[in-house]
């Protein structure tokens, strides 16, 4: 069942990160309709108030590259980038072996 997955952290501005999530809850809603796409799941981590949290489950890596060419993608990742409080973290990309719900 092996997949393609990321679960990164995006640092927002002191009190932009609603403004985020709701950027990237926007994104989730486009993707979600893209070849591969399993899971795109927008989160606020509970101790660091300004942290936006993203977790992505593809069929493959291509399907995830292709999917930042759905109309609209390219348009709220320009959005989100003044949002943000430096460079987003680099984050952890992963092999999705199984689990409840994939």
């Amino acid at each position: 069942m092996n997949k393609y997955g990321l679960h990164g952290k995006l640092t927002a501005t002191q009190g932009n990160s609603d403004k985020l999530a709701s950027i990237l809850l926007e994104a989730a809603q486009l993707v979600s309709t893209a070849k591969g796409c399993r899971l795109y799941l927008v989160s606020k981590d509970r101790t660091q108030e300004d942290a936006v949290l993203v977790t992505e489950v593809w069929d493959s890596q291509e399907d995830h590259d292709q999917s930042l060419h759905v109309p609209g993608v390219r348009e709220l990742i320009s959005q989100a980038m003044p949002l943000l409080a430096g460079k987003p973290e680099k984050g952890q990309v992963l092999e999705i072996l199984g689990g409840a719900g994939i």
